[in-house]
């Protein structure tokens, strides 16, 4: 059966009518079924952290790997110390200055988190998401929420209603509408169990906020390029696998200052028109460039990607512009790199992950 769509007004959430929908979409939750609903990162796909059979159907619905673990998601501490069986000192600092939002912590499970939750791993990933529906959606079904992103395993990740349907019609019980996300890219994740603490996956919560809100060090994990060879046993952290965030199109990465980018692009079309005669390439193209390029044709096609200067909108834009130029036909995707500074950190990570993934079959 298609997934039913029920549309959320953020503004209006202590409605009737809004009310009634969140409860509608609670009552699947907890009678053991999938809702999509959005984060200020990404939409996720929820189900009951508590209840193993539902979490199943996660990855069922996504094809996702047994061996990658998911994050859960809750409404308040009270909740933390339910799904943990200690916490660190530094734990408290991070909290206070980063819940709700965009910041997974790992920390040690207690009994009540099913292993698949985890993949048989000790710790479990938990954060406090800053989204009104979200947030009402859990108090609503009053259980800890497993929820990673609300699309086809290695797909590019959702930000948009749509790009779950896309990717998740009738796999699922249903998805609440709220429009696009806030961040667009999925959430920092930390260990905060060792010294220095490791960040598993950057994102919007930067390593130097982390740095100056906790006082200790930490790293970023490298990953070891055979994970996209042979599948580990377990991941040690949600969002490590390389095999992620992919569009359907080969994407191209190049560095480049923004005075040379109008050259960059077009030595590089140049040379995948020379290799691949008749290809369709689509360019991820920062506003200040876009009136520099070559004009789009029927074998080239431009998205404006948003300001170079702000990392923050590229972020927010990245995947919904591959998966506009995927939709437009294009089998190759050329992109800029934006600089490692603050959450261009996290704009690089997702980016060469998607341009070391095979293309994907939609």
């Amino acid at each position: 059966m298609p997934t039913r769509v029920l549309k959320i007004d953020r503004e209006q959430l202590q409605t009737v009518a809004m009310q009634a929908r969140i409860e509608e979409a609670a009552a699947i939750l907890r009678s053991g079924g999938l809702v999509a609903m959005p984060t200020e990162t990404v939409y996720g796909l929820a189900a009951n952290a508590l209840d193993p059979r539902a979490v199943e159907k996660i990855f069922a619905a996504k094809q996702r790997p047994a061996w990658d673990p998911v994050i859960v998601h809750i409404a308040n501490e009270a909740m933390l110390a339910e799904l943990t069986s200690s916490l660190p000192g530094v734990v408290h600092p991070l909290v206070k200055n980063f819940w709700p939002g965009p910041l997974t912590l790992l920390l040690p499970k207690s009994e009540r988190i099913p292993g698949i939750v985890t993949a048989g791993r000790p710790l479990v990933g938990v954060r406090i998401p800053d989204d009104p529906v979200a947030l009402a959606l859990i108090q609503a079904a009053a259980v800890p929420l497993a929820a990673p992103s609300a699309n086809r395993f290695g797909h590019t990740s959702p930000t948009l209603a749509q790009h779950v349907l896309d990717d998740l019609d009738g796999r699922i019980d249903c998805i609440l509408d709220a429009g696009p996300c806030h961040h667009g890219l999925e959430s920092t994740v930390l260990d905060p169990n060792r010294n220095p603490m490791l960040i598993y996956r950057p994102g919007a919560v930067t390593r130097e906020q982390i740095l100056a809100a906790a006082g200790r060090e930490v790293e970023h994990y490298s990953e070891p390029a055979q994970l996209t060879a042979q599948p580990p046993e377990a991941l040690p952290s949600p969002g490590v696998g390389l095999r992620h965030y992919a569009p359907a199109a080969r994407l191209i990465l190049f560095e480049s200052s923004l005075d040379e980018m109008p050259e960059a692009f077009a030595k590089i079309i140049e040379v995948e028109r020379n290799r691949r005669h008749g290809a369709k390439t689509g360019l991820l193209v920062p506003k200040e460039v876009l009136p520099q390029l070559p004009r789009a044709g029927n074998d080239l096609t431009h998205h404006e990607w948003g300001r170079w200067g702000d990392a923050s909108e590229l972020a927010a834009n990245l995947y919904t512009a591959l998966r506009a130029l995927d939709d437009a036909g294009c089998q190759i995707i050329i992109a800029p790199v934006p600089p490692a500074v603050g959450i261009g950190e996290a704009l690089r990570d997702r980016m060469r992950k998607a341009a070391s993934a095979a293309p994907v079959t939609r």
